[in-house]
């Protein structure tokens, strides 16, 4: 299957934007990781902003591909659901070369919540958020946003503990902190 050039680009700038950082690399480091030119570059992108946007829309789709399989293999059992995003977690925050959460990162480097990348990052977090309480609202709690709050703030700490636990041990306290936040049986 051919990928396109806009692909390409965007596969380019995935792979520098995470290893070394949003602002660090230029255009042109991506331009020239792509094999292709400026103008070709500007076709697709009117700035480096809708490159990082474009980057931040392709982690999006990943980390909601894996959490809505979680979902679907669970078959609406939250406990089950937990249980498999926490595997993912483990695996993905503790493989070498992880360097942190993709949104949290950009968030760090572009402090203007006004910005088109901090908007893209606070709509992929308000989707995770939604799709939390989406998980939780067969549980029957009394404030189902504020624990999908409350497991938004247990996934960014999972992603730091990335780079100082094992996979086990991130997964199972992940799912220990899921647990008791919800209230499902530990």
């Amino acid at each position: 299957m051919k990928v396109s050039m806009r692909d390409r680009l965007v596969e380019a700038a995935t792979e520098l934007f995470y290893a070394q950082g949003l602002r660090a690399v230029s255009v042109d480091r991506v331009i020239e990781r792509a094999g292709t030119t400026k103008v070709t570059f500007y076709r697709h992108f009117k700035s480096k902003d809708d490159l990082v946007v474009a980057h931040l829309e392709r982690r999006a789709e990943l980390e909601r591909a894996g959490i809505g399989a979680a979902i679907e293999h669970a078959d609406g059992d939250p406990d089950q659901t937990f249980a498999l995003i926490a595997g993912g977690l483990g695996t993905m925050a503790c493989e070498p070369g992880f360097r942190g959460c993709p949104f949290i990162n950009a968030a760090a480097e572009y402090p203007d919540p006004d910005s088109a990348v901090r908007q893209m990052v606070q709509r992929h977090r308000t989707w995770c958020k939604d799709t939390f309480e989406q998980i939780v609202r067969p549980l029957g709690l009394a404030d189902p946003a504020g624990v999908a709050a409350d497991l938004m703030l247990l996934r960014d700490g999972a992603m730091v503990a990335g780079y100082l636990d094992d996979e086990e041990t991130l997964a199972a306290s992940f799912l220990r902190s899921c647990r008791g936040v919800t209230g499902l049986p530990r």
